[in-house]
Order: structure tokens, then C-alpha cells, then sequence
């Protein structure tokens, strides 16, 4: 038998992780993932750095999608939170061939700042696995998880009647006639 707080453990583990997952790939997308010079005429050579959103627009909605697989992962239950879950580790995926698509090692011009490129980069594939992770977690773990509403649904046995009084009364409840005997 297990305890209500261990069967809220996997729920938390799956918010927790597309939480940070999205802050993760919010940050990430603030972040110089690369620099280059340009030729800018008159000025001569200048330094021309892209962030994250620049790089690659879908950062910023994977972030989206990781807050609102949160809202969904607490709403759902069952084969729902299971699609959610396998929706979720693709864009967990797609966050870290994101990440490391594109990337040098060498290569930089002088003044690139190469630990905001290396740190918006990293930033994006720990954002990717964590986005990857909860998706899993949520689709493994989805019967075992609480579900939003479920304290109120009806059971599925009725509960037999402790006196005749009560069956009377719960058949009227239930819009039959407790008179009449077919």
C-alpha cells in the first residue's frame, strides 16, 4: 500500500523538473549563442553576437510548452497524461538538438564572449533533458500520479445500505419508486 505522499512524489518530481526545464530555456534564450564580425562599411569590422531567441526562435515557446505540460500533467490522467508525457520528451529532444546544433569549440573572434555562448548553450541542453525527463517521468508514472478532480468522482462499487430505511431513501435519492417491486 502506498502513502499519499509517496504517490504525490512522482507529480511534484514531473513539475519541479518542466519548471526548471522552462526557466532553463527562458535563460537560455537571453544568452549570446554566437558572434561573428561583420563588415559594417565606414566602421570598419564590428562584433555581431545573436542570442538565443535570435538563434533559434522556438526557445521560447518550448519554455511555454514545458509551464503549461505542468498544468497539464496536474490535470490529466491516464492515456491524456500519457500523450502529454511523449509530447513532452520530443520537445525535450528538440531543446537539446537545439543546443548542440551548430556548435564549435574554436573558431571565436577576439572579444566574443565565449562563456555566455558556451554557458546559453549548456543552459538550453539542461533545459532540453529536464524537459525530456519530466516527460518521461509523466508518461512512466501516469496511473500512479494523482489526478486533478479525483478525490470528487464518483466510486465505482455502491455502498450497500446499513438499514432499510437508508435503501429507501437512497432509492428516492436516485429517482426510483421504492414501492414498486417488479
Amino acid at each position: 500500500m502506498t502513502s499519499p505522499a509517496s504517490s504525490k512524489r512522482p507529480l511534484w518530481t514531473v513539475s519541479v523538473t518542466l519548471l526548471l526545464g522552462a526557466a532553463a530555456l527562458w535563460g537560455s534564450s537571453r544568452l549570446v549563442w554566437s558572434a561573428q564580425l561583420r563588415d559594417a562599411g565606414v566602421r570598419g569590422t564590428i562584433l555581431e553576437t545573436q542570442t538565443g531567441a535570435q538563434h533559434s526562435g522556438a526557445l521560447v515557446p518550448l519554455a511555454f510548452l514545458a509551464v503549461a505540460g505542468v498544468a497539464g500533467a496536474i490535470a490529466t490522467g491516464g492515456w491524456p497524461r500519457r500523450v502529454l508525457g511523449g509530447v513532452l520528451a520530443v520537445a525535450g529532444l528538440w531543446a537539446c538538438w537545439i543546443a548542440v546544433d551548430g556548435v564549435s569549440f574554436g573558431g571565436f573572434p577576439a572579444g566574443a564572449p565565449i562563456w555566455q555562448i558556451y554557458l546559453g548553450r549548456g543552459l538550453a541542453l539542461l533545459a532540453g533533458i529536464l524537459v525530456l525527463l519530466g516527460g518521461l517521468i509523466s508518461t512512466r508514472r501516469a496511473g500512479a500520479m494523482p489526478r486533478l478532480g479525483a478525490r470528487y468522482s464518483a466510486p465505482s462499487v455502491r455502498k450497500a445500505a446499513r438499514d432499510p430505511d437508508t435503501e429507501l431513501w437512497e432509492a428516492l435519492s436516485e429517482g426510483e419508486d421504492p414501492t414498486d417491486h417488479k
